[in-house]
């Protein structure tokens, strides 16, 4: 990097440049997933849009790779980059609520826990996952899948416009009316076409008290309880949505004592609607054979929001691959029957989300975003504390995923790791991808934007 540049971009630069061996840098590349170990020649901690600006323009001039980290969820660590230009959004937390006209905006580096925070206070949340130290930025960009899908439809279907910064270091506006192409390419089509540095989102009224937790079940049940629950999911009202993991019980709070690391199904489920209502929808489930446990009741919306937390912790070694499946079929139950529990480690586990609802009933044209047809998505974890897991752990997952290709109907972008560019083209489906080519051309015709699931121009 040239030093005449680079003291010009740090004589404008509201945040912080931090290069190997300064304070602070170590801490800065790392992000949630420990197997990611890279080291950027430049950090560049955005204080605002402005900065965001400059960062990209300094890194065309000195034709550096870039990165663009938000929540630094993505298993693939897309987020930082070896040798060149980690664009760091993180510092960006602005969030204002305006609950009359039921809108948010929001920054960039804001994560959900802290978004789910904020909203609740009047009683408003916007569809998000199901981990609150999973950034907004990501998961509204690649579609967003949570507990309110199913009754308000993705975190992509709640945003109303977006502020970028282009790959020509120019400022844009995508909404229904202004720039109408790029914000249907932004809902689904990842970082591939610039940096957000604001987001405006729709409130929707949720809790802040909702029905929602766990049941336990033994692994041994898997053949006659996923045989109810297909009918139970295939019925149940968009207020629903249920969250199945198959794992060995992690030794946590919520779950009792004497079930830590037994072989189990999780049930989760979340009711956005009365409590009463929530209560008869469940009541089928719940009373439904002899489950290990049963903790659902009413609870904050912003607590139940946090379950899986503990479960995915910074720093451990994440490796995953997925599906969308249509259904649960006999032949999906069985092969889930034969390898979900057969993990290298106490922390792997497979999750099953139910899809549908407000998901399905959108146009799939309307956005960029692929698989609103879907019944469920499978997503397949490998999770080890130790390089030494890793092999073990990959092994694991590409056995589970070769079993369970069959059934599957695509997949879902965000969970997506490095699986290469058939892959990514395969997710969009030709049409799709085509009409998002085109629109990489007229917004990023150099690739700039690479690092990602990219798609190519």
């Amino acid at each position: 990097m040239g030093r005449t540049a680079l003291s010009e971009l740090r004589r404008d630069f509201a945040g912080q440049l931090l290069r190997p061996g300064d304070d602070g840098y170590e801490a800065a590349r790392r992000i949630w997933n420990g197997a990611i170990d890279k080291r950027p020649a430049l950090i560049a901690r955005c204080a605002n849009a402005d900065d965001v600006v400059s960062a990209v323009r300094y890194a065309r001039t000195e034709r550096l790779l870039v990165a663009a980290r938000g929540g630094g969820h993505n298993v693939a660590g897309t987020a930082v980059c070896d040798g060149g230009l980690t664009i760091d959004l993180s510092p960006m937390k602005n969030i204002r609520i305006d609950p009359g006209r039921r809108v948010a905006r929001v920054e960039p580096g804001v994560l959900w826990g802290e978004l789910d925070r904020d909203a609740q206070q009047y009683g408003l949340a916007i569809p998000g996952g199901i981990v609150t130290h999973t950034g907004v930025a990501g998961l509204t960009l690649g579609g967003g899948i949570g507990w309110l899908m199913r009754k308000y439809g993705l975190t992509c279907d709640s945003l109303l416009s977006a502020d970028l910064v282009s790959a020509e270091g120019t400022r844009l506006t995508a909404s229904e009316t202004e720039n109408a192409d790029l914000f249907w390419g932004i809902r689904g089509g990842g970082g591939n076409f610039g940096i957000v540095t604001s987001f405006e989102f729709g409130l929707h009224q949720v809790g802040p008290t909702v029905l929602a937790g766990v049941l336990l079940y033994p692994a041994d049940a898997v053949h006659t309880l996923l045989s109810f629950y297909r009918d139970f999911a295939a019925a149940a009202p968009d207020e629903l949505t249920t969250i199945l993991t198959f794992r060995h019980a992690a030794p946590l709070e919520i779950i009792p004592r004497h079930l830590h690391g037994a072989p189990v199904i999780i049930i989760s489920a979340c009711y956005a609607g009365p409590i009463a209502d929530g209560e008869r929808a469940l009541g089928p489930l719940r009373a439904f054979g002899a489950p290990l446990a049963d903790l659902i009741g009413p609870t904050a919306y912003v607590t139940h929001q946090s379950i899986f937390d503990a479960g995915v912790p910074h720093g451990l070694r994440y490796y995953w691959k997925s599906h969308y499946l249509p259904d649960l079929s006999d032949g999906l139950i069985d092969t889930i029957a034969r390898q979900a529990w057969q993990t290298p480690t106490p922390q792997s586990f497979a999750i099953l989300f139910q899809m549908g609802g407000a998901v399905a009933r959108r146009a799939d044209e309307d956005t960029a975003f692929t698989g609103r047809g879907a019944g469920f998505a499978i997503n397949i974890n490998g999770v080890g504390s130790e390089p030494s897991q890793d092999t073990a752990c990959v092994q694991w997952v590409r056995r589970v995923w070769d079993a369970t290709q069959p059934f599957s109907t695509g997949v879902y972008m965000n969970f997506v790791g490095n699986e290469g560019q058939e892959r990514v083209v395969a997710a969009y489906g030709p049409q799709k991808y085509d009409r998002l080519v085109a629109l990489k051309r007229r917004y990023d015709p150099t690739n700039f934007f690479q690092l990602n699931q990219n798609v190519r121009p």
